[in-house]
């Protein structure tokens, strides 16, 4: 019951934190609102359709929430090397609870931010011509939270080995834009030189994107605008199962991790 109670107190700790900042919430919902826009609109004249009854503007509409999501939960570890350069950590460790329940309290916190932001970004689906029922909006909710719980978890590991907000920084950036831009936001899978197609199947972040897109295009044939994974193309499901995978993996390491801090 403690360590469940110490999952909570520090959950509710990032919800507090993401409540007191308003300019933290207005920026992580316009950036992506201006790439959507801006890129939907400058672009989609030039892009033609993407499928059978896609514009560029829905193509990228799933991929910017798969961004959203994905930036938000990847910068969660920089909250835990901030308590760790102040003190706050010390405390925590100090605290008669298991120290891996830290790690998944920052996980759970940083993902249902996430969560929050990206179901913002869902608001905006009629202006670009994507309509959404309540059941796919329920579905999607799932796999958002499920992308941000993969992803977080990944920011809280690279954290409990990074000590200086300067460092955490650097490697995120250097991790975070190629996933970004390898996972397929803003362009197709299909027709990117080899060496680019390895790189988009080892990022975690592109299972996420195309999942979502396949279930707000609710997009039957993975042929289009799916993934090839030696020479399978990989089902909703498939894709569910490697990001879900991914996931876990990367929580039992992060707890792990933690656990391991002095």
């Amino acid at each position: 019951m403690h360590n469940l109670g110490g999952v909570y107190i520090i959950w509710y700790r990032d919800m507090l934190r993401f409540q007191g900042n308003r300019i933290r919430m207005i920026g992580s919902i316009f950036l992506p609102l201006l790439f959507l826009f801006i890129f939907g609109s400058g672009l989609g004249s030039q892009m033609g359709a993407i499928a059978p009854g896609v514009n560029y503007a829905q193509f990228i509409f799933p991929g910017i929430i798969g961004m959203t999501v994905l930036t938000s939960s990847f910068m969660a570890g920089i909250s835990l090397v901030w308590d760790r350069e102040f003190g706050f950590l010390k405390e925590i460790l100090v605290a008669p609870i298991n120290r891996a329940v830290v790690a998944a309290g920052k996980t759970l916190g940083a993902a249902t931010v996430s969560l929050i932001q990206g179901a913002i970004i869902l608001i905006f689906a009629p202006l670009v011509g994507v309509s959404l029922s309540p059941s796919t909006v329920a579905i999607l909710l799932a796999l958002m939270f499920l992308l941000a719980v993969a992803m977080s978890s990944f920011g809280v590991l690279l954290a409990t080995r990074i000590k200086s907000i300067e460092a955490f920084q650097a490697v995120t950036q250097l991790l975070l834009f190629p996933m970004i831009f390898l996972s397929g936001v803003f362009i197709p899978l299909q027709g990117m030189p080899h060496w680019m197609s390895i790189l988009t199947k080892i990022s975690p972040a592109t299972y996420g994107i195309v999942s979502l897109r396949q279930i707000v295009l609710r997009e039957t044939s993975t042929t289009i605008l799916g993934i090839n994974l030696l020479g399978h193309n990989m089902s909703l499901w498939n894709n569910v199962g490697v990001l879900a995978v991914f996931g876990v993996i990367m929580i039992l390491l992060a707890m792990y991790s933690f656990s391991r801090q002095e």
